[in-house]
C-alpha cells in the first residue's frame, strides 16, 4: 500500500514538472488517500498484535 502512495506521488511531481496540472493534483489526492489508509491498516495491525499477547 505504502509502494502505491509513493509510486503516485512520484507520478505527480513529474506531471507537475511538465505542467500537467490536474493529473499532478489527481495523482497527489490519490496517493494522500493511500498514505492515509496505510497508516489506519498500520496502526490497526498493531493494535490488534498486541492484543493477541
Amino acid at each position: 500500500m505504502l509502494h502505491y502512495a509513493v509510486v503516485f506521488f512520484v507520478i505527480a511531481l513529474i506531471a507537475a514538472l511538465f505542467g500537467f496540472g490536474g493529473i499532478a493534483a489527481s495523482a497527489a489526492g490519490i496517493a494522500k488517500i493511500l498514505f492515509v489508509v496505510f497508516i489506519v491498516l498500520a496502526i490497526g495491525s498493531f493494535l490488534l498484535g498486541q492484543m493477541k499477547k
